[in-house]
């Protein structure tokens, strides 16, 4: 019989912690997606990103992380997850994931936001609303969720409610537990499962992030190992945010009201840990 992995709780001054790391984080991705413009290197995003870092003191906890040789992670039209910067320019009407994550004090924050470079077009407007939108309702439902797995029934059930063009939820890339690392237990599902998952109490902080695709869910890792891209060619949206429950209620740590601007019309109200 297999044990489940131990999941790290922690305590409120630990999650404050955490918030200064989700604060650093969502400063450097606000850089980066500013820089993100026609003719722009991907390189570039990642200096960025890095120069706020280094300006206030954090580190990166994508740099190095088996392997991977940035601190963030830009992934453009079919590319998934995982795509390296480097020296593409960007085009106009590209559709980009800028994910990444930032230490502070042995504390770790993960974050990702999808942009549109130039000229959008519609049906890349809608996958990255879809994809944000399907993103605040599971962390909505992580609010008053007894299981983890409520989270990714919540997210399956908004995507699938969309009318227009179906998009599908990616299986095989999926969120996750954060603290002292950034990657821990549990899995956290962006779909509809009979495995529930374990109990969500106090101390329980997670990175919720849907992936979508325009097209089909299979996809392959490129020969760099690392950048994830779709069999089809279809477009892909990426969007994450890290979250803490704690007795008061729940609070996203890489937003800077908490998430309070995007909940509310969900009907939850952030509560700051401790506050």
């Amino acid at each position: 019989m297999f044990r489940q992995p131990k999941i790290e709780y922690k305590t409120i001054e630990q999650m404050l912690v955490m918030r200064e790391a989700g604060l650093v984080l969502t400063r450097a991705l606000d850089e980066a997606v500013s820089a993100a413009e026609v003719g722009v290197s991907t390189a570039h995003l990642n200096d960025v990103f890095e120069g706020v870092l280094r300006e206030e003191g954090a580190t990166s906890n994508f740099l190095g992380y088996h392997g991977f040789p940035a601190s963030i992670c830009t992934s453009v039209n079919d590319e998934v997850v995982h795509g390296i910067p480097g020296p593409y320019t960007l085009q106009d009407g590209d559709i980009l994931s800028i994910d990444g994550g930032a230490v502070v004090r042995g504390w770790h924050s993960d974050s990702a936001r999808t942009v549109i470079v130039g000229t959008p077009r519609p049906e890349d407007v809608r996958l990255s609303q879809v994809t944000e939108d399907a993103m605040w309702h599971g962390i909505a439902a992580l609010a008053t969720a007894r299981s983890v797995g409520d989270i990714g029934a919540a997210i399956d059930d908004y995507v699938s409610s969309v009318p227009g063009p179906a998009l599908g939820i990616l299986e095989d890339y999926v969120g996750h537990g954060i603290g002292t690392q950034m990657h821990q237990a549990p899995d956290v599902l962006n779909y509809r499962s009979t495995v529930r998952g374990p109990k969500v109490r106090a101390g329980l902080c997670l990175a919720i992030e849907p992936m979508l695709v325009q097209g089909g869910l299979e996809t392959i890792v490129q020969d760099d190992e690392w950048t994830v891209v779709t069999t089809d060619g279809k477009r892909a949206s990426q969007w994450e945010h890290s979250v803490a429950v704690h007795e008061g209620g729940i609070w996203v740590l890489s937003a800077v009201d908490g998430g309070a601007s995007r909940l509310g019309a969900l009907g939850v109200t952030p509560v700051l840990p401790g506050g």
